[in-house]
């Protein structure tokens, strides 16, 4: 089943150029069918990158997805044209009465500064409080799911003493967990950060259950039932040329920057890289989606009500 983008949307042609189905609003008026509801919150400068990247892995669904791109009320931003803002992106204030099945919070290069420093923090609060009456199911990732966290369990991030860049590998620390649904015992994903949450710190907080970690840099997915959410500090949805444009924009400016590690076949960065993550990716968000499925009301406006108030 396709997935249902705003008309024009520029990730239409690198998705339907991919397999991806996509559909305009009259082709998805068509079917008698009750489309999921999934919004992503854009955090990220490059607005059109990341937006293809989580369309991709949200649109390889066979279920009818209904795609809403968000923007923070308060906040501009400065890296994409405001003509592309304007036609495709929602302020969370003109939704905040609807309801979603489900959100994705992105990340944002605003680590190094602490959570109340940050310009539309107040926003984002009543963005995550929100998602407990009006979201089904919310994936915060990078420092959406650290923000996250820390709203709802105080779990602090640390500055790291160097950047944790590179392709890591990660243990599957829950293999009945339904959101690793397929995973191997292993995998590798992205990983690009300035900070850190720490495994201690979440077993100390209360109804945290951590599904993927690695030794070398720390917990990666945490799920969070009693808040409907999952916390991913890494990038599962990154393009095969993500980390090398990171890589190439750090040294071209003369930035201190490491090679991403085990990214470039031998650790050469003159070689072309390798996705070893893309099929995990589709698994994880996948089961993401698919759980969404069995556990949302099929009337979207119960949404946010427990199940004793939805029996009535």
């Amino acid at each position: 089943m396709p997935i249902k983008v705003p008309a024009n949307l520029p990730a239409i042609d690198v998705l339907a150029g991919e397999g991806v189905m996509v559909m305009s609003e009259a082709q998805a008026a068509k079917q008698d069918i009750r489309p999921m509801r999934i919004a992503i919150l854009n955090l990220m400068p490059k607005k059109i990158e990341t937006e293809t990247q989580f369309a991709r892995l949200i649109g390889a669904h066979p279920l009818q997805i209904e795609l809403t791109l968000l923007r923070p009320s308060e906040h501009t931003s400065k890296t994409t044209s405001q003509a592309h803002i304007g036609a495709f992106y929602q302020p969370w204030e003109e939704v905040r009465d609807q309801k979603f099945d489900g959100l994705i919070i992105t990340g944002a290069p605003i680590e190094h500064l602490d959570f109340d420093r940050v310009t539309y923090w107040e926003e984002i609060t009543q963005i995550f409080d929100w998602t407990q009456t009006n979201v089904h199911s919310t994936f915060g990732v990078c420092w959406g799911g650290m923000a996250m966290i820390n709203h709802f369990h105080g779990v602090e991030k640390h500055i790291l003493p160097a950047k944790a860049f590179g392709c890591f590998p990660q243990k599957n620390l829950a293999p009945a967990s339904p959101y690793l649904r397929g995973f191997s015992d292993t995998c590798v994903l992205p990983v690009s950060r300035w900070t850190e949450m720490r495994q201690d710190e979440i077993d100390a907080a209360t109804g945290l259950r951590t599904l993927l970690g690695s030794d070398e840099v720390g917990p990666c997915l945490v799920e969070d039932p009693e808040h409907r959410a999952l916390y991913i500090f890494n990038h599962f949805e990154y393009d095969t040329g993500t980390l090398k444009g990171e890589y190439d924009r750090d040294v071209a400016k003369g930035a201190p920057i490491n090679v991403p590690m085990n990214y470039y076949p031998d650790n050469d960065p003159t070689r072309p890289p390798e996705n070893r993550w893309r099929s995990h990716a589709h698994l994880l968000y996948g089961n993401w989606i698919s759980e969404m499925y069995l556990t949302t009301p099929f009337d979207i406006e119960m949404i946010g009500q427990s199940v004793k108030d939805r029996r009535g």
